[in-house]
């Protein structure tokens, strides 16, 4: 099936929404799909956008600027990708992230829409609409069950019979690659605590902070972040045994992870999304837990509800109040004393990983509502 990916968000970036779109295109790809992915261009630049993220496939990736006029830059934008597939070939499935491009597409093929969160703009709420009551809208993909009960309560056609199929698919991750450990800055025998991502609020960076002034035996290892986050929190920070190693291109990560003991998701009750904006923490699907899980480490994480549909206390990981710094402290302690509950913790995770929680699973369930459609026709150029 060709499939053109519709992404609102910059390729390259350093966001994950980028990561993302990239791992789902490559599973796609490896599931004998044709796809090209349409993308917004961002200021971020690299020589090989591939090597970058570490792809298996190399689909092609077309960019396309954002115009600068308030309210109407991103529908012309939209209208520019909708030109370019009908250029590239009119596909099979529209799938994709960008409201605006997914709208303006309509007509062209059967399509998809994915969703990460409700939003609370007027203005993209009344697109959604168009787009929900589109002909062509096959299905709706919702990042965590939490998300999907609240947009049908937000929309209620969305449960009306003969309306668009709907998918819960959270992130995933891929069996990692073998290969060396990274070698850390700090003490030889010291305890490696991890943790990889944004640090944004709500994310635990000041949980990270705490948890190192009370365990001066550890050593804590920070991997991402923005350059102004990065200067924030070395500001705040004066631990030795605290390093921040900012961000890593997402093919460079594996070294990291297979240098850790223990690794972190310390989401709080309010969490950004990219650029420190909103809240998400009712809907949060974090891949770091299930690249966590791929490299079978023993994870402590935050006991939000959303989290709970994938982790369960005690079997793939330690569930722990959110905000509560004591009980960070005694789950990392408990795990440091006893190497067989870390064992016995990251080997289910893994397990549960390659079992449910592969990007191949996530893009064979996605694509269900695609099932048994016929090609499209492909029209000549206009």
């Amino acid at each position: 099936m060709r499939i053109a990916y519709l992404h609102s968000g910059s390729i390259p970036s350093v966001y994950a929404n980028g990561v993302h779109v990239m791992r789902m295109c490559d599973a796609l790809a490896d599931a004998g799909h044709d796809v090209r992915l349409y993308a917004l261009r961002g200021e971020m630049t690299c020589d090989d956008v591939h090597a970058y993220y570490g792809t298996r496939n190399r689909f092609p990736v077309r960019t396309f600027p954002m115009p600068r006029l308030p309210l109407l830059g991103p529908w012309l934008r939209a209208w520019r990708v909708r030109r370019a597939i009908r250029r590239d070939g009119v596909p099979d499935a529209v799938y994709g992230r960008d409201l605006r491009a997914l709208v303006a597409a309509g007509g062209l093929a059967p399509s998809v829409y994915e969703t990460h969160l409700l939003w609370d703009s007027r203005w993209e709420r009344a697109v959604e609409r168009l787009l929900l009551r589109s002909r062509s809208l096959r299905g709706v993909v919702f990042v965590s069950q939490a998300l999907a009960d609240d947009y049908g309560r937000a929309f209620p056609a969305l449960r009306a019979a003969g309306g668009p199929a709907q998918v819960t698919a959270s992130d995933c991750a891929d069996p990692p690659p073998s290969g060396p450990a990274t070698e850390l800055p700090g003490r030889p025998g010291a305890l490696k605590i991890g943790y990889v991502g944004h640090l944004y609020p709500g994310r635990g960076t000041d949980i990270i902070l705490a948890l190192a002034d009370r365990m001066p035996e550890a050593d804590f290892h920070v991997v991402g972040g923005t350059e102004a986050d990065l200067q924030h929190w070395r500001e705040r920070a004066g631990q030795p045994h605290l390093y921040f190693h900012g961000h890593r291109p997402p093919s460079g990560l594996h070294p990291y992870y297979r240098a850790f003991d223990i690794v972190l998701a310390p989401y709080q009750q309010r969490v950004a999304c990219a650029q420190g904006i909103g809240d998400i923490s009712r809907w949060v699907s974090p891949m770091k837990l299930f690249e966590y899980m791929s490299h079978g480490l023993p994870v402590v994480a935050s006991g939000l509800p959303v989290l709970r549909e994938v982790m369960t206390d005690g079997v793939n990981c330690l569930l722990v109040p959110p905000d509560d710094v004591d009980a960070w402290e005694h789950a990392i302690r408990r795990l440091a004393a006893d190497p067989e509950l870390r064992a016995a913790l990251g080997t289910e995770a893994r397990s549960q990983l390659l079992t449910t929680y592969t990007w191949r699973h996530r893009a064979d369930r996605v694509l269900a509502p695609f099932a048994g459609q016929r090609p499209a026709a492909r029209p000549g150029r206009r």
